[in-house]
């Protein structure tokens, strides 16, 4: 049996029948929107129109919506339209299409800069609220099943926390150490630059060993893992949320949280610190490269000048900051990977929330710690 769609049109004079065969559904709808578009080119007089439905065998909403926009069109052309051997299905689904046909939409009414200005301050806020509070649950939540790994530790997923150390440390020291070395050198330089007007450039020495200890090397390394490792998790994370393995791991009677969150928090909170040492290695020496080939310092020299220039409290400030920032970024990026919806735009939006959110909130603490620093003299 031949079930192509078609409409057929027959009758005479100011009445005329649409006899509708075969399969409407979405796979044709594109024949049928041709085929419908060219009957609907009726002669002058034409009054009544009748619709047989009664030849088609499959029929779904695509269908219905051809028809309804057809029988519309006649109708606003004045001519009189009826429906026959429609059948109780295919007139609810007719039905269905009627009502969610989309009426028009008033225009917006724009409101003014100042008070867009104090609404658009608003929902920021409550929206940082509401971030804060979802964080405060999930920081719960992963310090409940950590501890709870005290009595039960063969609930420690020691393979996936290796793997995502591997990745969030290993794998990331190429770049984090390149980058520090240049930005190493370059301090150096511009401190020898502009110390040398004073007699002074081989303060330049203590410039670059205390800043990168204190704070650029941590916070370099801490800017550079939240874009790199903190958007890979939101994507992750993400990915698993819109093809509903986090519902299945639900079903399944296990943890996401368990599961997914903490094994990354431990491998960035592990992963950092090294990381951060890493970088602060690799800048110091390209400061000495620079201090070598720019104020004539060997690393003979260098070496032993920076070791009485920086005390041993300078090079712990950066590894004991370094564990809060990676706790920071990694709530950060699980969070956003949980509030993913079900679209790749949704994914893209979080992704990028994500990053800039770890960053804001790395910078802030650090500013945070160093004025709780400064106050205890440290």
């Amino acid at each position: 049996m031949d079930q192509r769609p078609s409409i057929i049109v027959t009758g005479s004079g100011d009445s005329l029948v649409f006899s509708a065969a075969g399969n409407w559904t979405v796979v044709e709808s594109e024949r049928l929107d041709g085929e419908i578009s060219q009957a609907a080119k009726l002669p002058a007089g034409v009054r009544r129109v009748s619709i047989d439905l009664s030849g088609i065998d499959r029929f779904d909403t695509a269908g219905a919506w051809l028809i309804h926009r057809t029988a519309r069109a006649l109708m606003g052309a004045g001519i009189e339209v009826a429906y026959t051997g429609v059948g109780p299905s295919r007139e609810i689904l007719i039905g269905e299409v009627e009502k969610a046909e989309h009426k028009p939409v008033p225009p917006r009414e724009r409101p003014p800069m100042v008070l867009q200005l104090v609404r658009d301050t608003g929902e920021a806020v409550i929206e940082s609220g509401r971030d804060l509070t979802r964080l405060t649950e999930l920081l719960g939540a992963s310090m409940v099943i950590m501890l709870g790994f005290l009595v039960r530790p063969w609930r420690f997923r020691l393979t996936s926390i290796t793997y995502h150390l591997e990745y969030m440390g290993v794998r990331a020291v190429p770049i984090i150490a390149l980058i520090s070395f240049l930005i190493g050198g370059i301090i150096e330089q511009q401190g020898a630059y502009q110390l040398r007007q004073f007699g002074a450039e081989i303060l330049s020495i203590d410039l670059a060993g205390i800043l990168v200890l204190r704070e650029i090397g941590l916070l370099l390394t801490a800017i550079m893992v939240a874009g790199r490792t903190g958007s890979a998790i939101t994507a992750e994370i993400g990915s698993m949320k819109m093809r509903e393995e986090i519902d299945a791991l639900k079903t399944l009677a296990l943890d996401p949280v368990e599961v997914l969150i903490v094994p990354r928090l431990i491998a960035l909170v592990m992963a950092l610190p090294l990381l951060t040492f890493v970088a602060d290695i690799s800048a110091l020496t390209g400061a000495g490269l620079v201090a070598w080939i720019y104020i004539d310092m060997p690393p003979a020299s260098f070496i032993p000048y920076l070791r009485s220039a920086v005390e041993i409290n300078t090079f712990m400030v950066g590894l004991i900051k370094a564990p809060f920032m990676a706790l920071v970024i990694g709530m950060i990026a699980c969070l956003e990977g949980l509030q993913v919806k079900g679209s790749a735009e949704s994914l893209g939006r979080q992704t990028t929330a994500s990053v800039v959110k770890a960053i804001f909130m790395v910078i802030v603490l650090d500013g945070m710690f160093a004025m709780f620093f400064a106050a205890i003299d440290y």
